[in-house]
């Protein structure tokens, strides 16, 4: 009776002891948690964008780039790494520590299209990362090269079904917006066009500019420019109004094809398992920098509004973007290996 009462007592004080243990570390991974997330960053921070150096993704990148710099004061570093629809960037950064020293562009492409388009995905868009903040909501431009037959969306419908195939659309890679939204045109115009994936918007449009391909449904913030300049026709925007940047500019559902609308949008997210301060520290400073004049001018003047929002609130957005897509995907009959 008095052994079983001391090896209960031992075991009860064990128990308290492991109890102790338990709760003291506990305290300090909280404390070494919210000591990281104060100290957080000591070095600087790279955004990886899976996309090549000039297009919409790498400029707006660059944009909030420079603005976090000012704000976390450390210096944060675009590292592009393009190819596979956004994929090769993806998995990079899926795999990159959970640390908060490597962040992610992704897009509609990467976080609701490519599971939906691809058979085999080297990452989870869902499980492999922590979503922080939609950072732009952007219209795409229906751009022609000016040696092109047609300048507008009724003479490029005629044109597409007079000469099935002969008109070729570019895109930044398999499954981006800009893909989508030609899949869709061609799907509502009911017409016949050939699709040309690139690693980026940037080498489709040096293409475009050659008259290598003939049109583009590319992000306004990479397009833009040429359509000032001359270089490009502009022929739609691709979303439900008008762009405030290009008033004359009409969509392509009243210019000929009712009920087509398409926008891309672009966020910022950090890889999953990424300490819960940290993440709450680069929310608060991406809507902080998204907020500031200068940062909402240089977006606006791409043709891209800014936006921000909660981690919860992007999640939300996120899934109901898959949806949505996944849709379009299935009725394009689009699938990649």
């Amino acid at each position: 009776m008095t052994r079983s009462i001391q090896t209960t007592r031992r075991f009860a004080l064990s128990a308290a002891a492991c109890a102790g243990i338990a709760a003291i570390a506990g305290a300090g991974l909280l404390g070494s948690s919210a000591a990281l997330a104060q100290a957080y960053p000591s070095k600087p921070v790279t955004i990886v964008v899976p996309f090549a150096a000039g297009g919409t993704t790498d400029i707006l990148a660059r944009i909030i780039g420079q603005a976090l710099t000012t704000e976390l004061g450390q210096s944060v570093i675009v590292d592009n790494r393009a190819g596979a629809g956004g994929n090769i960037g993806g998995a990079m950064a899926a795999k990159a520590p959970a640390d908060g020293y490597t962040l992610f562009m992704g897009t509609v492409g990467t976080h609701a299209i490519n599971a939906s388009l691809y058979k085999k995905m080297p990452f989870d868009p869902i499980k492999d990362f922590a979503p922080l903040t939609r950072v732009a909501n952007v219209p795409n431009l229906l751009v022609a090269n000016p040696a092109q037959p047609y300048k507008t969306v009724k003479e490029l419908i005629a044109y597409a079904k007079a000469n099935p195939g002969k008109v070729n659309f570019g895109s930044s890679g398999n499954g981006s917006s800009i893909h989508l939204s030609g899949e869709l045109f061609k799907s509502l115009a009911k017409v016949d066009m050939v699709h040309v994936p690139y690693k980026g918007s940037a080498p489709a449009v040096t293409d475009l500019l050659g008259n290598q391909i003939g049109i583009m449904f590319d992000n306004m913030p990479s397009a833009i420019q040429h359509v000032r300049s001359g270089k490009l026709v502009p022929i739609a925007v691709t979303t439900a109004k008008r762009s405030p940047e290009l008033p004359n500019v009409p969509t392509i559902a009243e210019a000929g094809v009712p009920g087509y609308e398409a926008t891309s949008w672009f966020g910022m997210f950090a890889p999953a398992g990424t300490p819960a301060p940290v993440l709450a520290k680069l929310n608060t400073a991406l809507v902080k920098v998204l907020n500031q004049a200068e940062v909402k001018k240089k977006i606006n003047e791409q043709g891209a509004e800014t936006y921000s929002e909660t981690p919860e609130q992007f999640a939300a957005f996120i899934q109901a973007e898959s949806v949505k897509w996944g849709k379009v995907v299935k009725e394009s009959g689009a699938s990649l290996d």
